[in-house]
């Protein structure tokens, strides 16, 4: 059994890193994005992933991010610092820089273009990065959509305890319910399986998820803090009920191009992070003021204020 001691509970929003209109960094707003998850009950940051465009930044980039993100945070928020990188050599240098500079926890999507060929070549994968930073906890990030690995993670799980002293968990972006609360109960409270997939966090709160991490948590955790309140308290119906505005909104800014109007959104709120880096594209100026008018429709704005 693993003798984790840190646990991540609560909502963790997974922040887009801030860009000005050249494509630079705007370190400059991440301060206001920490101050503003705070204000909304944000219990910590995971930043540089999937929704951060971590993949598309430079290692120098990605460690002066985690700087800036380490200084705004203190005190305030727990901070994951995503390290996963196709090279074991990059990935262990952010792993060492983000436990220099005092990150809660690191955590490493799995390697996309050479890929792992078994579960236990997924593991010693991430005992190799997880090594180089180990008086930090280490956090596999399952998200088979994006990488194509899509072991079980009941299977992966025991054998990272073995293997990874410092195993924290598992960051599972994923559809499969029965393999989330397989490997949660395996796990027995020694490790956390973190929920990834914001539009069903219900169906996970239902198996027992006591943490999750989400891009829709960077301005709609009030949303999701009345759903877990609501099923605390055994009221199902007002869960339900907060569930259907994240799914609907969910909907709305996938029909204008996913991450990009996802980004957007931080922009209609007030916190302009700036454009989305290629390979991606920026939705046009007709389509932003489309989303806006659909998410008016449907009362987000209202859904997500605080108080």
């Amino acid at each position: 059994m693993n003798n984790n001691k840190f646990h991540l509970t609560g909502l963790v929003a997974a922040p887009f890193t801030p860009f000005d209109a050249n494509g630079a960094l705007n370190l400059a707003m991440i301060p206001r994005l920490a101050d503003h998850y705070a204000a909304t009950g944000v219990s910590g940051a995971f930043v540089c992933g999937t929704t951060g465009e971590g993949s598309s930044m430079s290692n120098e980039e990605r460690m002066i991010a985690a700087e800036a993100w380490r200084k705004a945070t203190a005190g305030k928020l727990n901070l994951i610092v995503h390290v996963g990188h196709n090279s074991l050599v990059d990935s262990r240098a952010l792993a060492a820089h983000a436990e220099k500079i005092g990150a809660e926890a690191v955590a490493a999507i799995a390697p996309c273009f050479f890929r792992p060929g078994s579960v236990s070549e997924l593991v010693d994968w991430c005992a190799g990065i997880a090594s180089a930073a180990p008086g930090t906890p280490f956090y596999y990030y399952h998200m088979p959509a994006m990488t194509g690995v899509n072991f079980a993670m009941v299977d992966f799980a025991p054998l990272a305890v073995k293997r990874i002293p410092n195993f924290g968990g598992i960051k599972f972006t994923h559809e499969n319910i029965m393999d989330f609360s397989s490997a949660l109960a395996a796990g027995e409270g020694g490790y956390d399986v973190l929920f990834g997939r914001d539009e069903i966090l219900l169906s996970a709160l239902v198996m027992g998820a006591t943490g999750a991490v989400g891009s829709t948590y960077n301005y709609a955790a009030p949303i999701y803090n009345r759903v877990i309140k609501a099923y605390k308290a055994g009221d199902m119906a007002a869960a339900r009920r907060e569930q259907l505005k994240s799914i609907q909104f969910i909907e709305v800014f996938c029909k204008y191009g996913g991450m990009s109007a996802n980004k957007v959104i931080m922009k209609l709120i007030g916190l302009d992070c700036g454009p989305v880096r290629q390979p991606l594209s920026q939705i046009t100026s007709a389509q932003e003021a489309a989303l806006k008018a659909d998410l008016e429709r449907i009362g987000f704005f209202e859904a997500v204020r605080v108080g």
